[in-house]
Formats: C-alpha cells, structure tokens, sequence
C-alpha cells in the first residue's frame, strides 16, 4: 500500500489525519510509532521527531496540515474538505490552526495528558492545571466557536471541512480524558461534536482508540 501514515491512534493530529484519509475514501496502512521516536529511519520521515509523518510512495511528509493540504491537492476529484473558493479555503485554516494551536495545549497537552498518559507513566495527574485548563482557558475558545458556528451544521459553509474534523478531534481527547462540553452553555458547538462524532469515518476509529485506552488503564 503506497499510502502510510506513522504515529498513535490517540494522537489527535494522526486522527485528523486518519479522517481525512477515511472521508476522502483513501486506504492507508497505521505504522505505529510513539511520539518522541528519535530513530535516524523515522527522523528521515520526521526530522523533527512529531506525529503523524506521512509516506506516499517516496514522497514523505510530516505535520498533519501539511499532508492533509497535499491530499486536498492531489486529489482534486475527492470529497473536498477545504472549501469551495479563496474565502472558504482561508476560514477552514485559520479554524484548523485554531484548534491545533489554541485547543490541543488544553484538551489533548493538559487534559488528556495528565489524566491518561501521566497516569500510564505511572506519574501523578497535575489536577490544578486541569481545572485551570477547565474553568479559566477552554471556556473563552469554546464560547469563540460556539459563536463563529451558530446555527449552521458546519463550520464553513454547507460541506464537511477540516474545520468541524480537527476540533472534533481534540474534543475527542478531552472526552477520553474524562470531559464533556456542557450543552447548556454550548448548545450549538455540542450537537455539531455528536454529528461528527457519529460520522462512519470517526466511528471507525473510535473502538480501536477505546481500546487502547482500556489496555492503558489496566497498567495506570
């Protein structure tokens, strides 16, 4: 198979990436490697060691936009997840840096870490933080995205995008680290997470990810 990606299913950067591939109808092959893998054969890959890295025959990429954009670009004839023209293309980026940049330190680096992969490592959850990330930073991104989608199913025009695939993806993590949006103060931003978690493309994922999740509690 000449599509392979490398990393971890609960990484939500290679979700992201494993969605797209599954909505644009493209087989692939999981390789996995662990975050952090610092081998001169994956460096090669990655050079600087992130998750997902990307093979497509002997093209190879790193850094989930970056492969997803070049999906979108080779692929022309799929499902188009980056918008319709200019105006839609840059709102579906800036809501995917949005929640790379702004979501991820909190669902996926503070919440899902502490809670799930500390406990693993057998280290100690860092529950302060957590409820920082809870009460005093998340709620001004998730009141920002419960205004910018409104009433529309998606977040950029009439399409599934990879705006509404990567903030779902890190709420994903903030819910297998124990967390749900409260629909009563993101009525819009919640139903639109229960749409996309209930797409065939995440619900393929998800058995695996609980899974593991479940082996990485018998060993906390």
């Amino acid at each position: 198979m000449s599509l392979v990606v490398y990393g971890v299913p609960l990484s939500p950067f290679v979700r992201k990436l494993r969605l797209c591939l599954a909505e644009k109808g493209l087989e692939y092959q999981l390789e996995i490697v662990m975050p952090g893998e610092r081998s001169e054969e994956f460096l090669a890959l990655s050079p600087l060691g992130r998750i997902p890295a990307f093979r497509d025959g002997d093209l190879c990429l790193a850094d989930s936009s970056v492969i997803c954009q070049y999906l979108e670009d080779k692929h022309p004839g799929l499902p188009a997840l980056y918008g319709r023209d200019a105006s839609q293309r840059a709102k579906v980026r800036w809501l995917e840096k949005y929640a790379d940049y702004e979501l991820a330190p909190l669902a996926t680096f503070t919440v899902f870490r502490n809670r799930i992969v500390k406990a693993t490592l057998g280290q100690a959850c860092d529950e302060p933080a957590v409820q920082a990330a809870l009460q005093d930073k998340l709620p001004h991104h998730l009141d920002y995205l419960e205004r910018t989608l409104g009433q529309a199913e998606y977040f950029v025009g009439d399409d599934l995008s990879m705006a509404d695939l990567s903030i779902a993806t890190q709420l994903i993590n903030l819910e297998h680290g124990g967390e749900r949006l409260d629909a009563r103060r993101w009525p819009a931003l919640a139903a639109h997470y229960e749409r996309i978690k209930a797409r065939d493309s995440v619900q393929a994922v998800l058995p695996g990810e609980l899974k593991v999740l479940a082996r990485m509690a018998s060993k906390a």
